[in-house]
């Protein structure tokens, strides 16, 4: 690939970008409020994905031998209890990862 090809490509990745980004205050117009629905999927939608996020990480793991749904029923475990004592989703999040991570690569 040539270098021509190389920035047309990051050109038109950069353009695209901007214009995802532009596009609600374009279609909002001068709108001060936001509207009710955007406003709705912006409460419900956290929640959706954190479900399905779960459900994907967990599908395969009920099914299997306990080496595999041990770390991911702890890491899940880690996960509830750090959001529960420091209500902190990223801190949550990375101490879950880390759990499953060093259960499945230094324990089992």
């Amino acid at each position: 690939m040539d270098n021509g090809h190389t920035v047309a490509l990051i050109l038109t990745m950069a353009a695209v970008t901007a214009a995802l980004r532009f596009l609600p205050f374009f279609l909002l117009g001068g709108r001060r409020r936001t509207p009710a629905f955007v406003s709705y999927l912006g409460r419900v939608l956290p929640y959706a994905i954190m479900g399905m996020l779960v459900v994907y990480c967990l599908k395969d793991a009920a099914a299997a031998a306990p080496t595999v749904w041990l770390p991911a029923l702890a890491g899940v475990a880690v996960t509830v209890g750090l959001h529960l004592w420091k209500g902190s989703t990223l801190a949550s999040i990375l101490g879950g990862t880390v759990c499953y991570m060093v259960l499945v690569q230094l324990v089992f």
